[in-house]
């Protein structure tokens, strides 16, 4: 995976994509996130299927002021057909710290 900024304020998103054909996704996938940044609570971080629905894996929350994101996420994906292109979502809700994506990988 590569490395892409989240400048405050705005949101990023990163590709992954599943070989085909590909069975139904788990539902204990996993969601394994590596992100720089000076106040996570201001992350807002989900993941976007390829069909569009969206799961949340971390709501924002002012009163997070440790750095970084470094967890792995467990979502029930068992709904979803696992090929195609997944997405990574973060937005950053502030505008005072900056980040980056420095990596993720999903485990359908």
């Amino acid at each position: 995976a590569g490395r892409a900024r989240t400048d405050a304020g705005c949101s990023r998103t990163r590709r992954a994509r599943c070989p085909e054909p590909a069975p139904k996704g788990s539902s204990a996938s996993k969601v394994a996130v590596n992100i720089t940044h000076t106040w996570r609570g201001d992350l807002k971080i989900d993941l976007v299927s390829p069909n569009g629905t969206v799961r949340n894996l971390k709501p924002s929350s002012s009163g997070d002021s440790a750095d970084n994101v470094v967890e792995t996420y467990t979502v029930n994906l068992s709904p979803e057909d696992a090929n195609g292109t997944w997405n990574l979502r973060v937005q950053d809700v502030a505008r005072q710290d900056t980040g980056r994506i420095n990596s993720w990988t999903l485990t359908v």
